[in-house]
């Protein structure tokens, strides 16, 4: 009998919240880390949220994820971003204290019941009949577990860059996981090679601040977490903002040879919407100046983080080219930039559940599907933990449709698509956002994590207390009238018209729940966008009758007459579990489909 229900392998952003989920379920889960300190680590920029991404980070709060409540207690600036715009492309973004955030999701983690963390290397699976049965550590030992949830984040086959430098590691300081990506592709798991990169640091007493242009957070923010009171906690920091010059580029351009982007050292794909100085200089050379938030690393931390300025030239051309920026002529740097070249596990082999068709038993959660981002990355572990939770307890899927949640365009997406670079949620690659809107995403969510018992059932009930409060408001704005004689409109429909200010209707409406700023946005959100809503839910609803044939798991597609070459190959990768998914692989015909749905119906005869 195997000691551990569940074994999570990482200590990042994916693996802490499958683990905390698996034990929240009530599944003795351990977590593998090579150091308990470095657990919920933010490697790169200390900042969560983000357009698209801060819609994640609201859907996890909903589903009982851990990321909004440690960003909201370690937030020290916080932002919504695209304010002028409408609900459903805003984004909630918060600066955090590094060390804090670490310090805060390491102590959620190591208080939650039936979790034990520990420390080690895992070197590969051990099988039994074919499926997961536990890992093995560097030196021979082992762990028996039921399942296994693999969230190794850039440190497979990882090597770092600087200039000529080559060195092996995830993270700066750190190792890499050499052992476990060699077992992987040895059991014949397909591989990508992927990159990433981040900043050099630079000193805060080295910034010239009275030249920079300042940016202060919201005077009045607000939180990821619902349930975050006080809020914020931490003291509040401005960031600043300079911008590259022609020095830069000329730099940048005469050291190119030595870059090891352009001279051929680096073999894997980078995230295109995260470009490296080098690339923004080549690829935009009609661009004079390219931005450069300088965004501090935490209230008593000396390290300051240039957001914006990724490189991995040599060290003496990072020193050089830093100075050629305004307010910096004088820095000094804490710490080099370099790239990470890592190995990852194309998506397209897990199911909709990030479960290995090859090795069932076998999640897979994070960078190491191909993502790029602290809440991808926390979003795809916290399916995992749900997904692997509800199959050792004999229990259906989690599934969520693609009207439903960004995490399932995110999982959708890989699953179905694939990856050729590493892939970065955004509001445009969800069809049906203007339902996905972060004021409704605890309607849309909260009762599966009550109903798996991750949800506190206080935080369920405030949940449930104030939707019933919208509804309410919502039926009184469209029954009552303004005052006055004449032709009045009716609330909502004064509400609904542009610049209206819900706050103005405070005294007309005896509701104490709209008194809250965040139930005012939310009504006021549905009330504008009511009738574009009813045209995505029919759109929807349309879309999903289409699709939702089932595919069986073993149909043969090269058998299928009428499907050419290239599309076999691209379903025998992505093996869509329903017509709906398979018609969202690129390539996919509407012919092809017609065909597959025909094969389908014969079997479902047969």
């Amino acid at each position: 009998m195997a000691r551990w229900d569940a074994v999570v392998v990482g200590g990042g952003h994916a693996g802490c919240e499958a683990a905390r989920l698996l034990s929240l379920r009530g599944l003795c889960t351990a977590l593998v880390t090579d150091r308990r300190e470095a657990i919920g680590r933010m490697s790169c920029n200390p900042s969560v949220g983000g357009v698209g991404k801060g819609h994640l980070v609201r859907e996890l709060d909903a589903l009982g994820g851990l990321m909004g409540k440690a960003a909201d207690r370690t937030g020290t600036h916080f932002r919504l971003l695209n304010a002028s715009k409408g609900p459903a492309v805003q984004g909630l973004r918060c600066q955090s204290d590094r060390d804090c955030y670490s310090r805060t999701v390491r102590g959620l983690v190591e208080a939650t019941p039936g979790l034990e963390v520990l420390e080690g290397r895992v070197a590969g699976l051990l099988l039994a009949g074919g499926r997961a049965a536990g890992v093995v550590l560097e030196g021979g030992g082992t762990i028996e577990a039921r399942a296994v949830v693999l969230t190794a984040g850039t440190f497979l086959g990882a090597e770092m860059h600087v200039g000529e430098e080559r060195t092996p590691g995830g993270r700066t300081g750190e190792f890499a996981a050499a052992a476990l990506s060699n077992f992987l592709k040895n059991m014949g798991v397909a591989m990508l090679r992927l990159k990433t990169g981040t900043p050099c640091r630079l000193h805060r007493d080295s910034i010239r601040w009275e030249t920079l242009e300042r940016q202060e957070g919201d005077p009045s923010p607000e939180p990821f977490s619902l349930q975050s009171a006080p809020f914020p906690v931490l003291p509040q920091m401005a960031c600043h903002l300079t911008r590259t010059t022609a020095a830069t580029a000329a730099l940048v351009r005469a050291n190119l040879h030595r870059s090891p982007l352009y001279a051929g050292a680096i073999r894997g794909v980078g995230p295109r919407y995260c470009p490296s100085l080098e690339d923004k200089v080549v690829r935009f050379p009609h661009h004079e100046t390219h931005q450069v938030f300088l965004e501090p690393d935490g209230l008593e931390s000396e390290e300051v983080y240039p957001n914006g300025l990724s490189t991995s030239l040599p060290r003496e051309v990072q020193e050089a080219l830093v100075r050629t920026l305004p307010g910096l002529e004088e820095a000094r740097l804490l710490r080099h930039g370099y790239a990470v070249e890592y190995d990852a596990v194309d998506p397209r082999q897990v199911t909709a559940s990030l479960e290995c068709r090859a090795f069932p038993g076998f999640y897979l959660a994070g960078q190491v599907l191909g993502t790029t981002g602290y809440e991808e990355a926390a979003a795809l572990g916290l399916w995992a933990g749900y997904n692997a939770a509800r199959a050792l307890r004999g229990e259906p899927p989690f599934r969520l449709r693609r009207d439903e949640a960004y995490l399932a365009v995110l999982v959708d997406d890989l699953v179905t698509r694939g990856v050729t670079e590493p892939y970065r949620m955004f509001t445009s690659r969800a069809e049906h956002r203007l339902l996905l809107d972060r004021h409704s995403a605890y309607r849309r969510l909260s009762a599966y994590g009550e109903a798996d018992g991750v949800v506190p059932a206080a935080e369920a009930a405030e949940v449930r207390d104030r939707e019933a409060a919208v509804e309410r408001i919502l039926r009184r704005l469209r029954a009552e009238r303004l005052p006055g004689t004449g032709e009045r409109p009716t609330l909502a429909a004064w509400l609904a018209r542009p610049g209206a200010d819900p706050a103005e209707l405070l005294p007309l409406l005896s509701e104490p729940a709209f008194e809250r700023r965040e139930v005012r946005e939310y009504v006021a959100s549905e009330v504008k966008g009511e009738g574009y809503r009813e045209r995505e839910r029919q759109e929807a609803r349309r879309i999903a009758r289409a699709g939702a044939t089932a595919l069986p798991a073993d149909l043969a597609y090269g058998a299928i007459p009428g499907l050419s070459r290239e599309v076999v190959e691209r379903l025998t990768a992505a093996r869509p579990e329903t017509l709906g998914q398979a018609a969202r692989i690129p390539g996919v015909t509407p012919a092809a489909l017609t065909l597959l749905r025909v094969a389908a119906a014969g079997r479902g005869r047969a």
